[in-house]
């Protein structure tokens, strides 16, 4: 019985994907529901607050820094 061959010209399950495409960023801003998701809490009044806070003390990087 042969067995099929994965198509050389794609993406190796075993291969890491490379550091130039893996971002966070989408160009948009990050919203509050956004960092909360990332966090992996459930969007509630007190956690929507927490992500205010942060983002306001930390801007954008906040994401930055749950994500790698």
């Amino acid at each position: 019985m042969p067995t099929s061959q994965p198509d050389a010209s794609g993406p190796s399950e075993d291969r890491a994907t490379p550091d130039a495409l893996l971002h966070t960023r989408t160009g948009t801003d990050v919203s509050p529901e956004d960092l909360v998701l990332a966090s992996g809490k459930d969007l509630t009044p007190k956690s929507l607050e927490w992500a205010r806070r942060k983002l306001a003390a930390e801007g954008p990087a906040a994401m930055e820094k749950l994500l790698p």
